[in-house]
């Protein structure tokens, strides 16, 4: 399979980059969905909040160092 076309490196780098992605969607995702309303208890939305946050720090990062890296 080429995907060469012309930004990445190597074909493995975009494999890095769609995961990197796709992770950082899924944070967004959670936080659209606004799963806190369910929860009655404070540390429990807090901790929803900062897992979010992480998933979409988390696959920005990938992204970055896997096309950077490359």
């Amino acid at each position: 399979m080429n995907l060469d076309i012309g930004v990445f490196k190597d074909e493995l780098d975009v494999l890095g980059v769609v995961v990197g992605v796709l992770v950082a969607l899924m944070g967004v995702g959670t936080l659209v969905g606004m799963p806190w309303q369910y929860a009655n208890s404070v540390v429990v939305t807090v901790g929803q909040i900062v897992g979010a946050l992480s998933a979409i720090v988390i696959g920005l990062g990938l992204a970055y160092f896997v096309h950077t890296t490359a």
